[in-house]
């Protein structure tokens, strides 16, 4: 209460899975004065002793019995810094949720740090004034080395470079080391990135780490996916990257070879490379017309794509569906093949079975119409076209998808978009049907498939005569692949903007996926509409601000639901 001033109260989240409240707890004498925004500490729960992170400090308040506080048993480890654990109140906000374990964990040290009594006094750095603070795109060709732009960056002042592989995060790591400077690699480095460096560098989580006097943030590849968090609350570390920029003062970039319009919009400029720079980092793209065939007559395993094969160069063949099949049809009766339970398609998996991928109901290969047990692919998948290719190209086929755990030692590989990130030093990349993905119904498949080709030049290595990016398509004059023939992604920019503002999708309006029982009863009482089934619903909102105001409804008591905002395939 405010009439007793000897007590001072910390208000504390619980290292305890699935457990989203704050608990109040008074803080001994011992600690006073040491004890800050952001310390890890060991707290009685419940008849337990938990750790948990302080996130606010200050006299109790009226409504606080303090008779019944009971006391902070330890102060345990460093944790994020006040600013950061502001920003983490931020980010639940901005992404729909509560939850600010999960946060508070990216941004926590792996290992105890031991506190200390005074936080170390650092001489100031320069920082520009708020109206200053830029964020700043810079599209770059698809081979263009990052290591430079950190550097330059770095001789602004302390740096956080966010790359989206932990691989890649340290093998930057290690060459910015190289370069004599002092670096270190999150989250292993935590407590020499917490004593002042001059970059800072990790992955997705690293947005979170700690970088005293921030100067500058570097966000590489942002229009990579893995800068999105899967779980709930689903941040960006892209927009994470913006807002702790502005918050500090300090300067943001945002690099990609395809930036996102989300990017676009948010920068105050883009930053074009030169035309011969951009054509010389894309590749040789040859398109295979196929608008001539019908679909569900020809092998996508095409004359060119023999050529190639028979070439002696080495060749990936990226192809989205897992499995022998994701499509069947009946030979009998000709009837596609459907679930018997929530009849959606059925695909045929590795070992011949019937498979459904929505509720993963499994049936023996037989036609639930006439009883046949003669079956047609109508999609087939990377098994069945592992089997294809290697009767075409006369070599052995390596098959890869996100399961796989060791790549087969061979010089032709056939896979999901897993083989993008899997393998390494190839001449031809081929997309057997990116149709699929030019032609989904998701709003971000421009960008996706963009993703897709600026992976595969990076794999093919540029333009040179010998190497080239295969795409076989019923759509060869489709925008998003004269751009790439032309080396020039920016030709999509205006379209693909007037497009979204049009229909109101992000960055001009916001999205959500509820999913699980109650979805579509909880978007209701959010006041929210959207299309979907009950167990399913995709919200919109006029803008981000909007929908997480409206996602901090109640949820009801023992909900299952998940909330994906800003969904990345929807």
């Amino acid at each position: 209460m405010i009439g007793q001033p000897s007590i001072t109260v910390a208000r504390v989240v619980p290292d305890v899975a699935g457990l989203d409240k704050q608990f109040d707890y008074e803080i001994p004498a011992q600690m006073r004065g040491d004890l800050v925004v952001g310390d890890q500490v060991r707290v009685q729960l419940h008849g337990r002793r938990v750790r948990g992170w302080v996130v606010a400090i200050g006299s109790p308040g009226a409504d606080t019995p303090v008779d019944r506080l009971m006391p902070l048993l330890e102060r345990v480890s460093q944790g994020p810094a006040a600013d950061v654990v502001d920003l983490a109140e931020w980010a639940a906000w901005r992404w729909g949720s509560d939850r600010l374990r999960g946060l508070l964990t990216a941004a926590s040290p792996l290992r105890r740090v031991a506190p200390v009594a005074q936080r170390p006094a650092r001489p100031a750095s320069p920082r520009a004034a708020p109206s200053d603070v830029r964020v700043e795109v810079h599209r770059t060709g698809p081979l263009r080395d990052p290591l430079q732009l950190v550097l330059d960056a770095a001789r602004s002042g302390p740096t956080l470079a966010i790359h989206p592989s932990v691989s890649g995060a340290r093998a930057l790591g290690r060459r910015l080391q190289r370069a004599g400077r002092r670096v270190a690699v999150l989250p292993e480095d935590w407590s020499l990135a917490a004593e002042g460096v001059d970059v800072v560098v990790g992955a997705r989580g690293a947005v979170w780490g700690p970088c005293p006097d921030l100067s500058t943030v570097v966000v590489l590849d942002e229009h990579d996916e893995a800068l999105q968090e899967e779980r709930s609350p689903t941040w960006h570390a892209r927009d994470v990257a913006i807002e702790r920029a502005r918050r500090a003062g300090a300067r943001c970039l945002l690099v990609s070879p395809v930036p996102t319009l989300t990017a676009r919009v948010l920068a105050d400029t883009t930053v074009e490379p030169a035309t011969d720079e951009m054509r010389a980092g894309w590749p040789l793209v040859e398109i295979v017309d196929r608008s001539d065939e019908a679909p569900w007559k020809r092998s996508l395993v095409t004359s060119e794509l023999i050529a190639a094969l028979r070439s002696g160069a080495r060749v990936a063949c990226v192809h989205n569906v897992p499995g022998r099949a994701r499509l069947l049809a009946c030979r009998a009766c000709r009837s596609l093949q459907h679930c018997t339970a929530c009849d959606a398609a059925v695909g045929l998996d590795d070992d011949g079975r019937m498979v459904c991928a929505r509720c993963g109901t499994q049936r023996p290969p037989v036609c639930s119409r006439c009883g046949s047990g003669a079956m047609a692919t109508v999609r087939p998948g990377v098994t069945r076209l592992r089997d294809e290719l290697e009767a075409a190209s006369g070599r052995p086929v390596g098959a890869v998808t996100r399961s796989t755990t060791a790549l087969a030692d061979v010089d032709v590989y056939v896979g999901t978009e897993a083989l993008l990130h899997r393998v390494r030093g190839v001449d031809v990349v081929a997309f057997l049907d990116l149709d699929a993905e030019l032609l989904a119904p998701r709003y971000l498949a421009t960008e996706h498939v963009l993703a897709l080709l600026a992976r595969a030049a990076r794999l093919v290595g540029g333009r040179r005569p010998d190497s080239r990016i295969l795409v076989q398509t019923h759509e060869p004059a489709h925008p998003v692949l004269a751009a790439v023939v032309a080396a020039d992604p920016a030709q999509l920019d205006g379209p693909e903007e007037q497009r979204r503002r049009v229909l109101g999708l992000p960055p001009f309006g916001a999205l959500a996926a509820i999913s699980g029982d109650g979805a579509q009863a909880y978007a209701a009482e959010c006041g929210l509409a959207g299309p979907g089934p009950s167990a399913d619903v995709l919200v919109r909102a006029p803008s981000w601000s909007e929908l997480a105001d409206a996602l901090r409804t109640p949820r009801p008591r023992g909900n299952r639901l998940r909330i994906e905002v800003d969904p990345v395939r929807r």
